[in-house]
């Protein structure tokens, strides 16, 4: 198993940034940070990362790579998805990209209490998380799939601002059934079933009995959160776009549980 993930964890290390639409025609790699790898070394490395995804679910790292390995057909459902729909199609035409260079923030600052970019700001700034800490596709063999599963990644911290999620673990893996209804990704999926081992017997039966129906109906309810082009939607009132996707308030506030 070494032997055939030792090129590929040699080329994790010291790749150059490149833009995502990078193309090769050859057998190399397709876009920027693309690690071709055969159905073995995909298989390995799904199981390796799952392993750590589960015993460090802040693991980032290992979460990606999971989700790289495991997605590929739920990806391209989701890129179906987003061409059939107006600003989803519109999503993949342009390829925004969320990160602390393409985001304004001293107009998210100045925009008014309760519109979406406000709310995005203060949710970074309580929770003391960035949009940088998103890793770069790496594994997924088709440039416009790797979009996909790139703004899945950076649109995750609006879908925690949508539902009034902090980053503890439970408010996580709350987002993560609302995720995998949503998605159908694997990792999702994973994470959300798993997760809930690590919590308190008191944060687990609110969830159970309380917030797991709740993400889910709400996942059920809402559009396929992948089609909003939130940079455009900064100053709508977040209030106004939950209703508009058919989310509603969290039936418990989970401050304090663990």
């Amino acid at each position: 198993m070494a032997t055939l993930l030792r090129p590929v964890l040699r080329r994790l290390r010291g790749l150059p940034e490149m833009p995502l639409r990078a193309r090769s025609d050859g057998a190399g790699p397709l876009y920027s940070h693309h690690i071709p790898t055969s159905p073995l070394q995909k298989a390995l490395l799904a199981a390796g990362s799952a392993a750590m995804a589960l015993y460090d679910p802040y693991r980032h790292d290992m979460v990606a790579v999971l989700g790289e390995t495991t997605g590929h057909r739920t990806l391209k459902v989701l890129r179906d998805q987003m061409r059939r729909d107006p600003e989803g199609a519109q999503i993949l035409q342009e390829r925004p990209r969320i990160s602390t260079s393409t985001l304004d923030l001293g107009k998210l600052q100045s925009l008014p209490e309760d519109s979406l970019g406000r709310e995005y700001l203060r949710f970074l700034d309580v929770n003391r998380v960035s949009p940088d800490t998103r890793a770069p596709t790496r594994f997924v063999d088709d440039e416009e799939l790797a979009y996909v599963i790139q703004r899945y990644r950076e649109v995750h911290d609006m879908l925690h601002t949508l539902l009034g999620m902090p980053t503890s673990i439970l408010g996580e893996i709350v987002v993560k059934w609302f995720e995998a209804v949503q998605t159908g990704l694997p990792m999702c999926i994973l994470g959300a079933l798993f997760g809930p081992i690590q919590l308190s017997a008191q944060s687990l039966q609110v969830l159970v009995s309380e917030l797991i129906p709740w993400a889910v109906q709400n996942g059920r309810t809402a559009p396929c959160v992948l089609n909003l082009y939130y940079e455009r939607r900064w100053e709508q009132s977040l209030r106004a776009l939950r209703e508009e996707l058919g989310i509603t308030a969290p039936p418990v506030h989970i401050q304090g549980l663990a």
